[in-house]
């Protein structure tokens, strides 16, 4: 199992234990991640870290001084 975190601008988006699908981004030397339909979006990773699935499940919410944090988990066995 992978876990990614993405950022959610405004809190009530996504709750724990809802299945999300993503969509890719591709830079020119990364790859960006988006919950569809656009309620959070990852970071930049470097191709070698590619995302193989595209559905997962959101674990877990947080909330810090600079905004609403996803954590959702990937199976890419």
């Amino acid at each position: 199992m992978r876990q990614m975190k993405f950022k959610m601008e405004r809190p009530d988006l996504l709750h724990e234990g809802d299945h999300v699908t993503v969509s890719e981004g591709v830079l020119p030397s990364n790859y960006y991640y988006t919950i569809d339909p656009s309620l959070a979006m990852s970071g930049n990773f470097p191709f070698r870290e590619r995302l193989l699935a595209r559905e997962g499940t959101v674990t877990a919410i947080e909330e810090n001084d600079r905004g609403f944090y996803v954590i959702a988990e990937f199976d890419e066995s």
